[in-house]
């Protein structure tokens, strides 16, 4: 494992344009309500070919739905822009996408339109000449006496009344850019949509992004308080082992590097943020209490107190080490009598409860400063791991010293592998 090595963000931090399906989705549903819509009004006021209307209006629909894409294309460039720059852009580009509309729009409906029209006229009496004017035709000998310069005209053969001019010219383009007007509207409003959609998945992935950053920040705080433990724990073990090879004790000092190394193999075989179970903790504690057992043989008395039921039981990987240590050198190094260690572990109100105990002369004044660096490493990952959801005491106690540690009480799936 390399100690080096630091917590990497994702490379996906996920995306922040709105999917092309959504934006599919709110295109139809916004056309797809114009369609209904103006269809219910030709049914209600009951308009003349209406199924010939309604397949040239299911026309415009597809139209205006892909000309309604091309805008969205065109927005797209601006999705990371400020506000402002976004309903400016929305704004000048729905314009011309709005006239498009309107000309297939009078395109698709003028045949229909002059239908319409001759209708109305021959139902009137009235009838359309060949340049699209609204004309009566008078009846024979009738006169018109229309205003002019020299009072009026008289026509003695039938002739026809200009009833409406059609203008076409200029009536053409004021159709169409009445159209226009109303989707310019109907565009900003799709517009609006758009850039809703894109605020709430913009601030999805800016959440999401703020919680990859604080998990990278929490492992890299586990990471270095893991790696506190190791190097401690290391320069002990080197001091012990060089003291028993300047006396002389070959054999206990061979014994004391292979159990080391079974130790650190162990150790070092698991991600330092990742949690083991408490049957692999306790396995750890007893290759180091064995490591020291070579320094202290008739001093040193182990005792562990595992229920079968809490085995598979995860913790914080090396979580007892600092406190097994402490009690190895401030309980059995600072007498000469035989020191029972204890580590014990039984569950309590759905909560595992850990205690390392030791009937050693407790903790002597003026301790050294490395006593309470070891807890409050203890206590720091404790803290970064599960947060305030925890108890952590160390205090002397009648004959001894205790330590104990509540956590919330986890276990793998049963269908998770085992170790």
């Amino acid at each position: 494992m390399d100690l080096s090595q630091t917590p990497e963000m994702p490379a996906n931090q996920g995306s922040t344009s709105v999917p092309f399906r959504t934006v599919f989705v709110s295109v139809a549903v916004l056309w797809g309500a114009y369609f209904l819509l103006i269809t219910l009004r030709t049914y209600v006021f009951e308009l003349d070919m209406q199924v010939e209307m309604a397949a040239r209006r299911f026309l415009v629909t597809l139209a205006g739905m892909g000309l309604t894409l091309v805008l969205w294309a065109i927005l797209r460039l601006v999705d990371r822009k400020a506000i402002w720059i976004k309903i400016t852009a929305a704004s000048l580009f729905a314009i011309p996408v709005a006239v498009a509309i309107g000309q297939i729009n009078h395109f698709a409906f003028q045949d229909v339109q002059s239908k319409l029209e001759q209708k109305f006229a021959e139902e009137r009496g009235f009838r359309l000449d060949d340049q699209g004017n609204l004309v009566y035709d008078l009846p024979e000998g009738a006169s018109v006496q229309p205003p002019g310069p020299k009072g009026f005209n008289s026509f003695d053969k039938s002739e026809s009344l200009l009833i409406v001019s059609a203008e076409q010219t200029k009536g053409s383009w004021r159709a169409v850019l009445e159209i226009a007007l109303g989707r310019y509207f109907l565009l900003l409003a799709w517009a609006s949509t758009y850039f809703a959609l894109l605020a709430v998945i913009q601030a999805r992935v800016a959440e999401r992004r703020e919680q990859q950053f604080r998990s990278a920040a929490k492992a890299a705080e586990l990471r270095s308080l893991r790696y506190q433990v190791n190097p401690h724990f290391l320069f002990n073990t080197l001091n012990s082992l060089s003291a028993l090879v300047m006396t002389g004790k070959a054999d206990r000092a061979e014994r004391m590097i292979q159990t080391i190394s079974r130790f650190y193999r162990h150790s070092l075989a698991d991600e330092p943020t990742s949690d083991v179970t408490l049957r692999d903790e306790f396995d750890l504690q007893k290759l180091y209490l064995d490591i020291e057992a070579v320094r202290f043989p008739e001093r040193l008395k182990p005792v562990f107190d595992l229920p079968e039921e809490l085995e598979e039981a995860r913790v914080p990987g090396m979580i007892l080490q600092p406190l097994v240590e402490n009690s190895v050198k401030y309980a059995v190094s600072a007498v000469t009598r035989p020191v029972t260690i204890t580590v014990a572990a039984h569950e309590e109100f759905d909560r595992l409860v850990i205690t390392i105990s030791d009937d050693g002369p407790g903790v002597p004044e003026g301790a050294p400063h490395g006593f309470g660096i070891g807890l409050a490493n203890v206590s720091d990952r404790l803290e970064a791991r599960f947060g305030s959801d925890i108890a952590f005491t160390s205090t002397p106690i009648p004959g001894g010293y205790r330590t104990q540690i509540r956590i919330p009480l986890s276990r793998p799936r049963e269908n998770s592998s085992k170790r």
